[in-house]
């Protein structure tokens, strides 16, 4: 039998109920489920549709969609139902979020290359020429509701500057959604101090420069090494002065192996529940993974939710 436990950690994660209590105060989006002609994303819409997070548009190849709802029992005679079979799904997706008929797109059976290639090129219709997109992570400890925010871990693969940069200011977007007054940001470096051969430490020097008069409702500091982000003790012994330190909102990481790391080890290591979601598109685009567990993508739809009522 498979162990229910993560690798380290032996409690399981859980939704956090603040976030499901602030969707369900706005009004329940179409989600649109890209490829939905497996069991498991299928049984994922259900649970958000069960939860009040989602009113379920299925796209893909029929025949596979209605064969897995009878595998799991799942009665979609009511349904929205789309043929648009393998890569198509995606392309009718975007078209459906440019006419306003969905208010968030969520990845069902299929690469998530694939499933972003119809949805993110500007060509797509769904996000501005020339802007940018960033997935972020709602990260939330077992005996916490406090969320911590994380970019990107699952989106952008090598961030220049301008990139980061509009993470950053999506992670700001998200946290004030969920009524932080002022967000605080933290710069992941491997120190304080910018180094002219540690490139990261002068681009996130620079970054925070930036946020000064870009982001002035939030406290960005950077670079900062990850006991600073975590520890008050830790910057007092080192007398690193910022209001960031050890109490950090969010998490600007370097690349996607960083961020992709460290979200991995709050999930397995310590029982963390992470949902998440792209930002910066027309509509929030839920990137769940048919790994993640009930409670993960529970929260992702409530995320989805409470951007989708934003925009």
């Amino acid at each position: 039998m498979t162990d229910p436990y993560p690798f380290l950690s032996r409690t399981l994660p859980h939704t956090p109920q603040h976030l499901l209590d602030q969707a369900h105060s706005l009004p329940c989006p179409r989600v649109a489920l890209v490829n939905a002609g497996a069991a498991h994303p299928l049984d994922g819409i259900r649970e958000a549709a069960q939860a009040g997070l989602a009113e379920p548009v299925l796209i893909g190849d029929r025949p596979k969609i209605e064969a897995a709802a009878a595998q799991i029992g799942y009665d979609i005679g009511g349904m929205r139902l789309i043929h648009a079979p393998h890569a198509e799904a995606s392309t009718k997706a975007a078209e459906l979020a440019r006419n306003g008929e969905v208010d968030a797109i969520m990845k069902g059976q299929v690469h998530t290359s694939t499933f972003l290639k119809g949805l993110l090129p500007s060509s797509a219709g769904l996000r501005e020429k020339g802007s940018r997109c960033g997935h972020v992570f709602h990260i939330t400890a077992p005996d916490s509701d406090r969320p911590l925010l994380l970019t990107d871990a699952a989106l952008n693969v090598d961030p220049d500057v301008e990139t980061r940069q509009a993470c950053l200011s999506l992670a700001v977007q998200l946290s004030e959604l969920l009524g932080v007054d002022r967000p605080r940001a933290a710069l992941l470096a491997p120190t304080e101090d910018p180094i002219p051969s540690v490139q990261n430490t002068m681009e996130s020097a620079a970054i925070a420069t930036w946020a000064r008069d870009h982001l002035p409702d939030a406290d960005v500091a950077g670079p900062m090494a990850m006991d600073l982000i975590l520890s008050k003790e830790a910057a007092r012994i080192k007398g690193y002065d910022s209001p960031v330190a050890g109490d950090a909102d969010i998490i600007v990481t370097p690349n996607i192996t960083t961020g992709n790391a460290i979200f991995k080890l709050m999930v397995l290591g310590m029982g963390c529940c992470a949902g998440g979601l792209v930002m910066g598109a027309k509509v929030p685009i839920l990137l769940t993974s048919r790994s993640q567990a009930a409670p993960a993508r529970l929260a992702s739809a409530a995320l989805g939710m409470i951007v989708a009522a934003a925009q």
